[in-house]
């Protein structure tokens, strides 16, 4: 297996593209850590469920990545617990809409915390062991709002620039130590998130849930098709792989041809 022997620290990861991303990387053979919110029972049985079936050791740690200090934490106990973090997936996110005149400045504070600072707290704590072992992957998930804007959306905008901005310094500064720095810009994921978003829209139209998911497409994406935390979970076992050892500081696009427009 691929990633064998490797340790993966994959934050968000209790739903979503997080989960996609720590199942690909676990049935690539790698120790996962997984982290995020939801109930307690309920993680736990994820865990058990993912352990069972890759047959990887998985853990969860639950740090609230809003705080600096919770982050780095985070790095510290997967080391303790498996020796090393050798991949970072710099997954967990949050959102709010709103016009920037009526964005509340808490929920500004708390998407640059969680979608940018926290980038960089766990990035910070994961590299010395990475550098001390002379290999490492950083997958950092920004967004195509990582590249382009939309209305409504400062601080998530603000904070996928961001990474992708940082991803290159980190790219920079880590060349020559065998670790590797990429970001990935996804479209529409459909995600237990989007999906409600869909069923909400499905209802106010007044139309199926296909046919929402279509206009919801079709609003930004050239290609009627939603990508799948599955296809993340492949692109994120890629860019850990020999295959991609020299793809550093690359921002990919999964997008159904948003930005090709």
């Amino acid at each position: 297996m691929e990633l064998a022997g490797n340790t993966a620290l994959v934050t968000g990861s209790t739903s979503g593209i997080g989960l996609g991303i720590a199942r690909a990387l676990a049935r690539a053979g790698a120790n996962v850590m997984l982290n995020g919110f939801g109930e307690a029972g309920a993680i736990e049985a994820l865990r058990a469920d993912l352990a069972a079936e890759t047959r990887a050791s998985v853990a969860y740690h639950p740090a609230d990545l809003s705080r600096p200090a919770e982050a780095a934490a985070l790095i510290q106990a997967c080391e303790a617990r498996f020796g090393a973090v050798d991949i970072l997936v710099n997954n967990a996110g949050i959102q709010h809409v709103a016009p920037i005149e009526d964005f509340p400045e808490e929920r500004w504070d708390a998407v640059i915390a969680v979608n940018l600072s926290a980038v960089f707290h766990a990035t910070k704590a994961a590299l010395p062991g990475m550098k001390r072992r002379g290999w490492g992957r950083i997958v950092n998930i920004a967004s195509a709002h990582g590249l382009v804007a939309s209305e409504n959306k400062s601080a998530y905008v603000a904070a996928k620039h961001a990474v992708v901005g940082l991803t290159k310094v980190v790219a920079l500064e880590t060349a020559e130590h065998g670790i590797t720095v990429n970001a990935i810009c996804p479209g529409w994921v459909r995600t237990p998130l989007v999906e409600r978003q869909l069923e909400a829209r499905a209802q106010a139209d007044g139309i199926g849930v296909e046919a929402a998911g279509r206009l919801f497409l079709a609003e930004k994406q050239p290609m009627p098709r939603f990508t799948t935390p599955d296809q993340m979970g492949a692109m994120a076992v890629f860019l850990c792989s020999d295959a991609a050892a020299t793809m550093t500081g690359t921002s990919l696009s999964m997008d159904g041809g948003w930005l090709a427009r």
